[in-house]
Formats: structure tokens, sequence, C-alpha cells
């Protein structure tokens, strides 16, 4: 579904991947953990599209993407949540939901739109209650519900969430995390889950892979790395002791 072979992104002098290789299958849930800086949301724009690598390929279904512009990955059933949310804050809730649908609205009738929507709404119920309200009046849990809900419209067949937790209340984490199982159950996507509370993602995810310094640490099934040494001394707070 996603290949990622051998990507190398720089910032000016500085390499933040230095040779990347991965893969999500149909149906999948990859996580991908690491410390700040460790290059993980330069991964997903190099994926997306909004950096371009300085060596590797990008295959979305086969297809090499590399000379693909960011929009037109869209249409190929990439959808980026990205970190920090960015919401249309002047929009309601309803329209930002239909602007994640805008490719849709094209080739598919409004009452599919809506019907896709009223999904959204059963995913998350509170969207439903505020579907008026301006989305920069959203508590910042809410916001994190309208970017995946929004990411969700377009039908993707690869999701990819970029620190979905980030400043968010510990009950509403847990609220995110049973969604983001939910979505993997119900819709057949594919998602790349990026996320610094490495022990919740290694819970949800099938396979994981372990970014540092932008090189590729570990790799393996989640629950086999949840269990490594290694990785609970380093992200999970965990010595060989405890």
């Amino acid at each position: 579904m996603l290949e990622v072979k051998s990507i190398v992104v720089n910032y000016g002098g500085i390499e933040a991947l230095k040779g990347i290789s991965l893969h999500v299958e149909p149906g999948e849930l990859v996580a991908m953990i690491g410390a700040n800086g460790a290059g993980k949301t330069s991964l997903l724009r190099a994926i997306s599209g909004l950096v371009n690598p300085r060596q590797g390929e990008v295959l979305v279904q086969g297809k090499n993407v590399n000379n693909v512009p960011a929009h037109k990955r869209v249409g190929l059933g990439l959808a980026h949540c990205p970190e920090a949310r960015h919401v249309f804050a002047q929009q309601s809730v309803h329209d930002n939901l239909l602007l994640g649908a805008y490719l849709r609205t094209k080739k598919e009738k409004k009452a599919e739109i809506e019907k896709t929507i009223e999904e959204i709404f059963n995913i998350f119920p509170r969207l439903k209650e505020r579907k008026d309200q301006q989305a920069g009046t959203l508590s910042g849990g809410e916001q994190q519900m309208l970017a995946i809900g929004r990411a969700l419209m377009l039908k993707p067949q690869i999701l990819m969430l970029d620190e979905p937790s980030m400043g968010l209340a510990p009950v509403i984490i847990d609220e995110m995390f049973t969604v983001i199982e939910k979505i993997k159950a119900t819709r057949q996507t594919s998602i790349l889950l990026v996320e610094q509370l490495a022990f919740r993602a290694l819970q949800v995810a099938d396979r994981a892979y372990v970014l540092e310094q932008g090189t590729i640490r570990l790799e393996g099934k989640a629950s086999a790395l949840l269990h490594s040494p290694e990785v609970k001394a380093a992200y999970l707070g965990v010595t060989g002791n405890d």
C-alpha cells in the first residue's frame, strides 16, 4: 500500500532523514516512535510531498510519486493529518469536513458526501453537537477530532497521523486511541501513526519502527517492541530492574 525506499531529506546542511525505508501493508496500522527531532514529521512530509527527498523513492500502491505534487497525492488516496491540527479556524465544523471531501465533490453526489459526514459524526459525536460552531473555538481535543474527521472525508486508503495525542488531556488521549483502533477495524484503512506516547502507540499497532536521529534503530512487531528492554529503557521509562 505504501513503501518508502532509502529516503534522504536535507534541511540546508542538516540531514534529517538518512536513508529511511519502511512499508505499510493494506489494512495495517504501523507506528513510528522516537524522540523529538528524530525525523518523524519530516518522514510524513516527504511521503505526502510537502518536502522533496534528496534521494530515495516514495511508492503509493506501487506507483512512484516522487514527481507527483502534494495536492495530487491526495487524489491517490493518501491523507495526511498534520501535527498541530491546522483546522480552518474561521470555518464551521461542517464546512471543515466538506473541505476534506473536496476531490470527491467533483464526481459524487451531495448525498454521498453528507452520508460520510454522518459517519464521521458517529465516530465523533461531539463534532455533531458543534457542527455549526467555528473550528477555531473548539477545544484542542475537539480540533484533533475534526482534523482526523476531515482526513477521513477523503475516504483514504492510507491515513497518516502526526502526533494525534499532542497537547491533549489524558481522558481525551484515551478516547483518541480508541477511535484510531475503531478506524482500523471498521474502515479497512492503512494507518501510519507517528506518536511520542510510545507505549500507547505500540499497544494499538501491528508493527512499529523506532526512529533515532534520522535512521531506523529498531523495527518489528509492535508486541515484541513493547517488551524490548531497549525500547522500555529509551521510550517507556522502564529500567532493566523494573
